[in-house]
């Protein structure tokens, strides 16, 4: 299983960021797969999850702003943000069953 994580970066409040998570080694659509984030200091924080029957879960604090979403032709992860606040920096991660990749930075900053 190998994980990795790209697309992050630096980006004003209330931009936009794709991130993608490039997986080999199994296939993503028939996975339960997740983003999680952690920011300086503090503990993985879920955002995001997708089943293999293509439903998906957010927590509150990113519902109705992050997307999740994967291409199963490419056996990629996509994590669409938008409206972005400066709370949302953190080291991003996909992760299948506990194994994570090396994570992608995000910082919101003006």
């Amino acid at each position: 299983v190998m994980l990795v994580e790209s697309g992050g970066g630096l980006v004003q409040p209330g931009g936009s960021l794709r991130l993608s998570c490039a997986a080999s080694g199994f296939t993503v659509s028939r996975v339960y797969m997740r983003w999680v984030r952690q920011a300086p200091g503090k503990g993985l924080e879920w955002v995001s999850g997708i089943d293999s029957a293509g439903n998906l879960y957010y927590p509150k604090s990113v519902k109705g702003r992050f997307t999740i979403s994967r291409d199963n032709a490419k056996n990629t992860l996509y994590l669409q943000m938008t409206s972005l606040k400066s709370e949302d920096t953190a080291v991003y991660y996909c992760t299948k069953d506990g194994v994570r990749g090396q994570g992608t930075q995000v910082t919101v900053s003006s």
